[in-house]
């Protein structure tokens, strides 16, 4: 397991079942309602993860465009307002992998919690680091500001999401 701790957020990348997990988290100075409208309406999504159009309901298809490049259909899973998302990204493909967003009520702050899961080990690190940066550039957009250049920001959290060669 690598963790990973930079502010308040911590993050790590493990082999589950074969198979790369990422887990990353942040609180943040909003309510739930706030960071649930964030983390869910396309036009939150916008300022902060990329473009999202298509079905946004239990069992609706999606395609998105992340701010990483990243750009494919997805499909609601759950959806428990406003506490809980899960999302299945590529469904059906090979590659196919699992995305849940929790969120977490700490007195008038949010936590929110990503994990995705179903990963090839060997890039379980970069989409932590990737995780990571999105996550940054949403404590960003609940403050008014500009995301960082994700790749740029990508490129400097890598090396603390893969594991130490020995």
């Amino acid at each position: 397991m690598t963790t990973v701790r930079t502010g308040t957020l911590l993050g790590w990348v493990r082999e589950v079942d074969g198979a790369g997990t990422v887990h990353v988290e942040d609180v943040y100075d909003t309510d739930i309602d706030d960071l649930w409208a964030a983390v869910t309406e396309p036009a939150r999504l916008a300022g902060w993860l990329g473009a999202v159009d298509g079905d946004l309901w239990v069992g609706g298809a999606f395609t998105a465009s992340f701010r990483s490049s990243w750009e494919g259909p997805g499909r609601v899973d759950v959806c428990e307002v406003p506490t809980r998302l899960v999302v299945t990204v590529e469904p059906g493909a090979p590659d196919q992998t699992e995305v849940e967003a929790r969120l977490v009520v700490e007195g008038e702050r949010t936590r929110l919690i990503v994990e995705e899961r179903g990963l090839p080990s060997d890039d379980a690190p970069d989409y932590g680091a990737g995780w990571q940066a999105h996550l940054e550039d949403l404590r960003a957009h609940l403050v008014g500001e500009a995301p960082t250049p994700w790749r740029e920001r990508w490129q400097q959290l890598i090396s603390s999401y893969r594991p130490e060669t020995r």
